[in-house]
């Protein structure tokens, strides 16, 4: 792979627990990411999706094996992964524009430039008519918008979003997931999403991997065109694609049988 790549080696993760218990949570995972690729991850609750991103995003350390990203262990937080969250964990005193560059103030970037950048991204998002609001005059989607735009303003190599559009609702989600791809194909950036959503999986991965449950770890991977589609197509029309509907009903099934199985209701 290329100097830009990430590499995933070998990821377990074991949690202790009171009393001298433990969870395993992720066991042996491996993969590896070339830059400017987009990646879906799905699965059961309790199968480690989050824990992974995590441990990529440096908040947690594995109990074995390792994050490998520019040729370099990942052994912490660093601007070169930035993190979207479910909800925007933005700045509710700060205005959309203190937030978006708030990073690159923090390290020290001339204010005319911040302006600038902050000015491309407010655009890119769609917000550039809200740069002096507040951050609780807005709604739901278009914090998320703010979100993104922050994690741009650093420029990271990789762009890790837990469940970004989770609490959104369908109409305000399926805009979200055409800014994303069209984020993702604009800036060449890596990214790697986690979502409940089989639908949204399957619409925002180049590569989709289906977890199994714990302890977490690949149960199949795939690689899908819809992504690439959904650039320049109206994502409604994306999923009238035959192997649209095809790759759906098998990843539902797989995870309604991982479900019942982890429920103990597997006859």
């Amino acid at each position: 792979m290329d100097q830009s790549s990430l590499r995933i080696d070998n990821v377990s993760m074991t949690f202790s627990l009171p009393g001298g218990n433990s969870i395993e949570a992720l066991k042996d995972v491996s993969l590896g990411l070339s830059a400017g690729e987009l990646l879906s991850v799905l699965g059961p609750s309790g199968c480690g999706k989050t824990t992974l991103l995590n441990i990529i995003a440096g908040f947690l350390a594995p109990t074995a094996g390792k994050i490998v990203l520019n040729s370099h262990e990942v052994t912490g937080p660093d601007p070169e992964r930035g993190m979207v969250f479910q909800r925007g964990a933005l700045f509710e005193w700060m205005s959309v524009r203190k937030n978006v560059g708030f990073g690159p103030a923090m390290k020290g970037v001339p204010a005319k430039e911040i302006r600038s950048r902050v000015d491309e991204l407010l655009e890119i998002v769609g917000l550039h008519e809200f740069g002096d609001k507040a951050i609780y005059e807005l709604s739901g989607g278009m914090q998320q918008r703010v979100a993104l735009a922050r994690c741009l303003a650093n420029d990271p190599d990789v762009i890790l979003m837990d469940e970004p559009l989770g609490a959104l609702d369908a109409l305000t989600r399926e805009k979200m997931q055409s800014l994303i791809l069209k984020i993702w194909k604009n800036t060449g950036k890596t990214v790697i999403l986690i979502t409940h959503s089989v639908e949204e999986a399957l619409l925002l991965g180049q590569r989709l991997l289906v977890m199994a449950p714990r302890p977490g770890r690949i149960h199949k991977e795939y690689k899908l065109p819809f992504a690439e589609m959904g650039v320049n197509t109206d994502l409604r029309d994306v999923k009238k694609h035959p192997d649209y509907g095809k790759k759906r009903e098998e990843i539902l099934s797989m995870i309604w049988e991982m479900e019942e199985e982890i429920m103990g209701r597997k006859e």
